[in-house]
């Protein structure tokens, strides 16, 4: 019997780097900067998917964990064209690298009881962001006609937790005054 490891390009290399930077004593925005620079250094090609997982879903956005520790998790995420998330923020810090597409971002800030934009950003091939709560409310979506693939590290074990998203906002979004 033959066994078969599935080998991700670049995958071992970033999570040694995001695994020697992260530490409890370093607050969520310094380490969320600190990976965002090592994702600029080692961001990998789409390839770090099978064909299979690059196609993503028809019906929804997916995510495929490839790594989950105590500190950290990496997840890349296939949107097909007119995918959405809801607006939601996150239960840790988080940093994204575009691999394919364009993620097109929505930044809100919430009032209580209504949400305003603050922001948009049309995230390409190779850029990378990242945040750390509060104030990481925020909505991405594919506009493109392209699948859309995206690497996320959270600052979160998500092999134990049901999902990075905190909450998930249903609140009307008005005109920034």
């Amino acid at each position: 019997m033959t066994t078969m490891t599935l080998t991700r390009p670049g995958l071992p290399e970033l999570v040694t780097g995001v695994r020697e930077l992260v530490s409890p004593s370093a607050g969520p925005r310094a380490t969320a900067f600190a990976v965002a620079d090592l994702l600029r250094r080692w961001l990998p090609p789409p390839e770090i998917l099978t064909a299979q997982e690059r196609l993503g879903d028809p019906d929804r956005y997916v995510g495929h964990t490839l790594h989950a520790e105590t500190a950290f998790s990496i997840v890349a995420v296939v949107w097909r064209p007119g995918q959405r998330t809801a607006i939601h923020d996150h239960i840790a810090w988080c940093v994204f690298g575009v691999l394919q597409g364009v993620e097109y971002e929505t930044l809100y800030r919430d009032h209580g009881d209504h949400l305003t934009e603050i922001g948009r950003a049309a995230n390409r091939v190779g850029e990378v962001s990242g945040f750390a709560p509060p104030g990481d409310i925020h909505r991405v979506h594919n506009t493109g006609d392209e699948t859309a693939i995206s690497l996320h590290v959270y600052g979160a074990d998500l092999s134990a937790a049901p999902s990075s998203i905190r909450r998930v906002y249903d609140l009307p979004v008005l005109p920034a005054r």
